[in-house]
């Protein structure tokens, strides 16, 4: 019920925010420009299900730089480091730490009889 309470006030909240903001009696909308800008991060370290990976970015004006992280399975770390520079795309690179290990195969699935 709160939830439903929380979305009827944020959807009223952005129907009033929407409204076309009158100037001396004309019909123009105003707008405030401004660069966007932000930073922020977030992890997630969690032994009893093994899970372990998290993000950060920041931003200033057409310029965005980050990375990411996830521990793989196999025990290493996967990160990834981005950049956006305006027109340029996203460019990303990927690297690994740590070295894969993986159970023993001959361990699994074994019929043998004793």
């Amino acid at each position: 019920m709160n939830s439903k309470v929380l979305l009827v006030v944020l959807g009223l909240a952005a129907l009033a925010y929407a409204r076309p903001v009158s100037i001396n009696g004309s019909s123009e909308e105003s707008f405030e420009s401004g660069e966007a800008k932000y930073n922020f991060n977030w992890a997630v370290r969690d032994e009893s299900s093994e899970n372990d990976f998290g993000h950060q970015e920041a931003r200033e004006g057409d310029n965005t730089q980050g990375s990411y992280y996830v521990h793989l399975p196999d025990g290493r770390l996967q990160k990834v480091s981005y950049h956006v520079d305006g027109d340029d795309g996203y460019v990303a690179a990927v690297s690994y730490e740590g070295e894969a290990r993986f159970p023993d195969s001959a361990s699994y699935g074994s019929n043998e009889s004793k």
